[in-house]
């Protein structure tokens, strides 16, 4: 039976159910129309139900990045990105989830195509294997497209992999929407000398899988894509807004929380702290804090603690009362998410359904590790 938000105990993450629709419709008929597959990331909601109603809205399957996410979507589609190279102990588990589909792992070196080979051929199992690209971001990926043409040649040379392509992430593009063409122009042209590289060396990429959501909207000027892994666009988050990259009213989720403290002129602090909000800066130069209140924007989270949340009131007339609820638009959706077990739906004021954050944490328990001896 529907609520209201004074039932709540807060913190606790609210998701409008009718911004959540728009923002699905939105990018699927994005991908559509320019026939890009669309194969989402799942670290924004970790939520099989979401991730279903991306599937029914024609995502060509799904992203993800721990092995906790890929068991939990392995029950939603046959078809998935792990976008990690699995090492380690990793790779059990991966392979222990990816049975019952048909597995992408991306890499960037050597051992990882080895260990990986070796452990599929122990299992008697194929994965099909994506080479990361540096198109920019350093954070992962070879940059020599020389490189690329090696590793490919090392996955296709490697029995229990199958080479498929190659991805990349231009996470480096983080400015203005407006500000981004020369940045897109730079990407293209040293993804089309990856994409050429390989050609010649008789390596064509199937698959040229990229994208974020930021420059989501833009993937169609980008030579060469198949594919886009857009994440946050299912919520979007105060950092998308302030890239332009959404509105305001594109903010599906929010963190709901109470007002305890009024004692300290100039602020209120509420129930919200590090253990709900998360400690992500603002990634771009406008704006500061830590996520802002739905219906005063200018009003911030200037500090937190672990279960407190400042807001910084010095600059608004609005002056809520102790006991009062507020709505808060973190500044990235992605470690709300992972903060918490469930997540309530709401249309206007009133709670209409919730939902298990079942791919959240990292291990299973039934796969916990034997108790050590001491």
């Amino acid at each position: 039976m529907p609520y209201g938000f004074t039932d709540i105990e807060t913190p606790v993450p609210l998701v409008d159910l009718d911004r959540l629709s728009v923002n699905l419709d939105r990018m699927a008929a994005y991908a559509a129309l320019h026939q890009l597959a669309l194969r989402p990331h799942v670290k924004t909601h970790k939520s099989a139900r979401i991730a279903a109603e991306q599937m029914r809205l024609g995502a060509a399957g799904l992203t993800v990045a721990t092995p906790r996410e890929l068991q939990v979507m392995s029950e939603v589609t046959d078809d998935v990105f792990l976008a990690h190279p699995p090492l380690g102990a990793k790779i059990r588990r991966v392979l222990t989830f990816a049975e019952d589909v048909q597995l992408r792992v991306s890499v960037d070196s050597h051992i990882a195509i080895e260990t990986l080979g070796a452990a599929c051929r122990q299992r008697d199992q194929t994965v099909d294997v994506i080479v990361e690209v540096d198109l920019g971001m350093k954070r992962m990926g070879v940059t020599d497209p020389n490189d690329v043409v090696r590793l490919a040649g090392a996955v296709r040379r490697q029995p229990g992999l199958r080479y498929r392509g190659i991805c990349f992430y231009p996470g480096h593009i983080r400015m203005n929407v407006e500000q981004m063409d020369s940045h897109l122009d730079t990407l293209s042209g040293d993804l089309r000398q990856v994409l050429e590289t390989l050609d010649h060396a008789g390596l064509a990429a199937e698959v040229v899988s990229g994208g974020s959501t930021p420059a989501a909207f833009r993937m169609h000027h980008i030579p060469g894509l198949t594919e886009i892994r857009p994440g946050t666009y299912v919520f979007n988050d105060r950092d998308t807004f302030t890239m332009g990259a959404c509105t305001w009213e594109d903010c599906a989720l929010t963190v709901l929380a109470t007002v305890i403290s009024d004692a300290v002129p100039g602020q209120v602090v509420v129930d919200a702290g590090v253990k709900a909000l998360g400690r992500e800066p603002i990634r771009v130069s406008e704006g500061g804090g830590y996520g802002a209140v739905l219906d005063h924007p200018e009003v911030s989270v200037a500090r937190m603690s672990e279960e407190h949340g400042i807001l910084d009131i010095s600059d608004s007339l609005w002056r809520p009362e102790v006991g009062e609820q507020v709505r808060i638009v973190p500044n990235h959706a992605c470690i709300v998410t992972q903060q918490f077990d469930a997540m309530l739906g709401v249309r206007g004021d009133i709670v209409e359904t919730w939902w298990h954050v079942g791919a959240r944490g990292r291990h299973s328990p039934e796969l916990a590790p034997p108790p050590l001896s001491i």
